[in-house]
């Protein structure tokens, strides 16, 4: 931040890899707080380079402009947590997901066979994603080696 500890609106974009325009629509949606203006420019405090990273980290998290807003704008921590919590599990729950893909893919690119979906190994994996079905029994095709 400069030393006056303002900067103007293009500034604090570029500080974010924004475009100026997206600071004055999360203005007009109420996520960050309208900037003072000096000489008719805006400018922003380092209390708006923390919300605007805020946002952004949120956004990273899945969140979107609406919840973002509902989470910075609730008035006590107990309902701002019940929020949280919620998209918490929602993480965890895609988490998971990317770990199951990351494990099948993982297989893939190691595997020998020539169709991995008749692997023995991807197939037990793919199982285990797939509830108890079990998708190895009297269908492999091809013998069951260490990958």
């Amino acid at each position: 931040m400069k030393s006056s500890g303002s900067m103007r609106i293009g500034e604090l974009a570029e500080r974010f890899g924004l475009a100026p325009h997206v600071l004055r629509h999360w203005e007009s949606m109420g996520l960050l707080a309208p900037a003072t203006r000096v000489s008719g420019r805006r400018q922003y405090t380092s209390d708006h380079f923390v919300r605007v990273m805020t946002i952004l980290r949120a956004k990273s998290a899945g969140m979107s402009l609406e919840q973002i807003r509902e989470v910075l704008g609730v008035p006590g921590q107990k309902e701002r947590r019940e929020i949280l919590e919620r998209h918490h599990a929602e993480l965890e729950r895609r988490l998971h997901e990317i770990a199951a893909s990351k494990a099948l893919i993982e297989h893939i690119m190691q595997c020998q066979a020539d169709d991995f979906t008749q692997c023995p190994g991807y197939r037990r994996l793919a199982e285990s994603e797939a509830g108890g079905w079990n998708l190895h029994e009297n269908v492999c095709l091809v013998e069951d080696r260490p990958v």
